[in-house]
């Protein structure tokens, strides 16, 4: 059974973009040994999830609809509104998407890295499918954004697993879900 990661950068106010989507360096450092570990860990995935919102944002940096990301993993892209052709890299999952992830943790293995948008997170966390956090804490805050995961406020019980400093401030620490 694979493991569901949420993976990603979010500001000490519990933001992981502003409130237009944002989540350049004008809000997050991109420079600093955190930004070396983040390459290396995702190298650890087997397949990425994202909502439609997030694989959007890649637009702006020349990346094409049904295109992959610059990672060399599967691509899974949760949105009722988006449309192109599903490919051998990158599907488009436009209906039943908590079944469609159920159904991806049991038959795969390995890690499967979340890495946006809050509101799918939201919807997953709710349904208990995420196993493991991964934050990237940078030391900033905005006020206002788009929230860890959306509308959902989740009650969870973490258990630290991980947790490493770095000399920019950024702190990334990881926790394992324990679901009651």
């Amino acid at each position: 059974m694979a493991k569901l990661i949420y993976h990603i950068a979010i500001t000490l106010d519990n933001f992981i973009a502003d409130l237009n989507g944002v989540a350049d360096d004008s809000i997050f450092l991109n420079e600093g040994d955190h930004v070396t570990d983040f390459i290396s860990d995702i190298q650890q995935y087997d397949a990425v999830l994202m909502g439609g919102k997030t694989y959007e944002y890649g637009f702006q940096f020349g990346l094409k609809p049904g295109e992959p990301s610059p990672y060399n993993l599967k691509h899974f892209i949760f949105s009722n509104t988006m449309q192109f052709e599903s490919n051998d890299e990158v599907k488009l999952i436009k209906n039943n998407t908590l079944s469609f992830i159920q159904d991806l943790k049991m038959k795969e293995d390995g890690k499967l890295w979340l890495c946006g948008g809050g509101n799918l997170a939201g919807s997953l966390i709710q349904h208990k499918l995420i196993d493991q956090l991964v934050l990237k804490v940078n030391p900033v805050m905005i006020g206002t954004g788009i929230p860890l995961f959306g509308s959902v406020k989740p009650s969870l019980n973490l258990e630290l697993a991980d947790m490493k400093q770095y000399s920019n401030g950024v702190l990334k620490s990881t926790y394992n879900i324990i679901y009651s």
